[in-house]
């Protein structure tokens, strides 16, 4: 079953990659199938309790962060959302909880097979998540989801949403370490499968088909240095 989501997942992010007009209703959608495909991972790897629970804790406390951001500028930065993700509460599309809790299993197994340790797991998840922004954010502001009114550096983006995304990603995994603090193992090959995916498959977006060879080489290297050694050991276990 996995297998065939992680599949169907790619072929519809191939398609929507090479899409001459990527239209807000394309995006949702893409959204909402790779929150199913992470859903269904957990829950057959893990079931219900250590594998949709944690990841239905990271959307919650992604969403309530999302919320807080927006309203106070903390602890992301000063920005908001378009009404391009659809319905919004407190000014945050639902769908961000989605993405939340999408890659937040990816990232807790991938640091999984980084360190055995269940308290350096922890920062490492974080800076794994923290990585996935690097692609997402830049994005996702050229294309007006949402906006950064006084700019940033990195394509338009201050280092305080990265900040952010690290010191939330730290309450995320303290969360992921006490409901499903099991090392990584190969039951766990979808999660890394996808990760390594969305790292491989956003660099040759941004840099082949999307023209921002900024994006490609940060986000890429950060993703990078996580997904190939996890993967190098995975092979190795």
């Amino acid at each position: 079953m996995t297998r065939l989501a992680l599949g169907a997942l790619a072929a519809a992010q191939v398609a929507y990659g090479l899409a001459p007009v990527r239209s807000p209703r394309m995006t949702r959608g893409v959204v909402a199938l790779m929150l199913a495909v992470s859903a269904v991972e957990a829950v057959q790897a893990r079931g219900w309790r250590r594998g949709a629970l944690p990841a239905a804790l990271g959307g919650a406390l992604g969403f309530a962060s999302e919320v807080a951001g927006v309203a106070t500028g903390r602890p992301f930065g000063a920005y908001s959302y378009t009404d391009r993700l659809g319905p919004r509460v407190g000014g945050v599309p639902l769908l961000a909880a989605a993405a939340w809790a999408m890659m937040a299993r990816p990232a807790w197994v991938t640091a999984g097979w980084l360190t055995r340790s269940r308290v350096r797991r922890v920062p490492v998840a974080a800076a794994a998540l923290t990585a996935w922004d690097l692609m997402l954010d830049p994005r996702m502001v050229r294309e007006d989801y949402w906006v950064w009114p006084q700019g940033g550096r990195y394509e338009g983006v201050p280092a305080s949403n990265f900040a952010g995304w690290f010191v939330v990603g730290l309450g995320v995994f303290t969360g992921f370490a006490a409901l499903d603090g099991a090392p990584a193992g190969a039951d766990d090959d979808g999660a890394l499968a996808l990760y390594a995916w969305i790292a491989a498959g956003e660099t040759f977006a941004n840099a082949a088909l999307w023209e921002q060879p900024v994006t490609a080489a940060v986000g890429g290297t950060a993703m990078g240095a996580f997904a190939a050694p996890a993967l190098a050991r995975r092979v190795r276990a």
